[in-house]
């Protein structure tokens, strides 16, 4: 697990497109330390995370879903996602947004993660 970074307490300047683009990528890298715990893979690569936006001022918002509306771990995997965004150095604040909309299905679980799980 990536070590704890400090909350930013300087202002830094504003990001561009492209380095929005680079934060958002090391956001979604931070994500992938949290797994599912009833399978052996990442919330990201299993297709949870549907969205992840950087502002300018490097504050992200994360759109995602669970496995479906009863998860045993509904109550704790947002907070996991949100708290591993919250250490991607550079970012400033995180908030995180549960949907439903669109559901989830296995279709949005790449082909290589559903031949690993054995679901093809």
């Amino acid at each position: 697990m990536p070590e704890p970074v400090p909350v930013l307490k300087e202002e830094l300047p504003p990001l561009n497109p492209l380095q929005r683009s680079l934060l958002s990528n090391e956001v979604a890298e931070y994500i992938r330390t949290v797994y599912d715990p009833e399978l052996p893979v990442n919330v990201y690569d299993l297709g949870l995370i549907y969205d992840i936006q950087v502002q300018e001022n490097r504050d992200v918002h994360i759109l995602m879903t669970l496995t479906s509306p009863s998860c045993p771990v509904a109550g704790t995997l947002p907070g996991e996602v949100q708290g591993a965004a919250r250490q991607t150095p550079g970012v400033r604040n995180v908030s995180l947004e549960l949907t439903w909309d669109p559901p989830f299905t296995i279709d949005r679980i790449p082909e290589e993660i559903r031949l690993q799980l054995g679901l093809m």
